[in-house]
């Protein structure tokens, strides 16, 4: 396990973290902030004395809910505390080495912890990232109460929101919903939220640009392999239908 400490790096004058916070509370503030706070309040995601986990990818939409939490802890209101974590599922060194650095760059204390879900995952054709996202959320939830944590955050924006709904409706006959936040059935008392639910993808993609930060993209080979042909990956064609209309 690794603790990395709130450092951040020199950009233009201006360390990247407090451009990222800078981007956020003015460049960007109609398409991230208030949208953020609008969903935070809507669904009631945070409350006095709790204790969050938020869990990070390594991608820009893991990242951007990191900082919107941690702005969110310094300037709201209600008074609660953070935990950042990351799950290395089977990391090579670079991609490892890239989401500790972009963490340290954003000034993100960020505890990694390790795993061997890769190596579980390519041993089966079926739904390989089904499982995947399974194991991983069960791996994050064991962490975050460890940490004494009673929630965990999730970085799934707008149009994951959209995208599987879409592939219920297609895909498996139903209309299932990612709901904002839910309660955990196998760990009692533990409750996953959505903080960036009403923020959509490319303005997090725009925020990212803005910083010229190279985030950490899909680092699972069997999942890379199935997204290079987009027929092959169910999620990556809805994605090129909404794009279309």
């Amino acid at each position: 396990m690794t603790n990395m400490t709130e450092m951040t790096e020199g950009k233009d004058g201006k360390s990247t973290a407090g451009l990222a916070e800078e981007y956020i509370l003015k460049e960007y503030r109609r398409e991230l902030w208030r949208p953020f706070i609008e969903g935070v309040k809507q669904y009631e995601l945070v409350r006095g004395g709790d204790r969050i986990a938020v869990c990070i990818s390594g991608g820009k939409d893991s990242m951007l809910a990191a900082k919107l939490m941690q702005l969110l802890r310094r300037t709201g209101e209600v008074k609660f505390d953070l935990e950042f974590i990351a799950m290395d599922p089977g990391y090579s060194p670079e991609h490892r080495r890239q989401l500790e650095e972009n963490a340290e760059k954003l000034g993100i204390p960020l505890t990694v912890f390790e795993t061997d879900i890769f190596g579980a995952v390519g041993q089966t054709e079926k739904s390989p990232c089904y499982l995947c996202a399974r194991m991983r959320r069960g791996h994050l939830y064991s962490q975050a109460q460890k940490l004494g944590c009673n929630k965990i955050a999730l970085g799934h924006h707008f149009d994951d929101v959209v995208e599987t709904t879409l592939l219920g409706m297609f895909y498996g006959s139903q209309l299932q919903a990612m709901i904002p936040k839910v309660k955990s059935e196998n760990f009692p008392g533990m409750e996953l939220i959505r903080p960036i639910y009403c923020v959509h993808e490319e303005d997090i993609a725009a925020w990212g640009r803005a910083l010229g930060i190279d985030f950490l993209r899909c680092a699972c080979s069997v999942a890379v392999k199935a997204e290079a042909d987009a027929s092959a990956s169910k999620r990556q064609t809805v994605k090129l239908w909404l794009r279309m209309i």
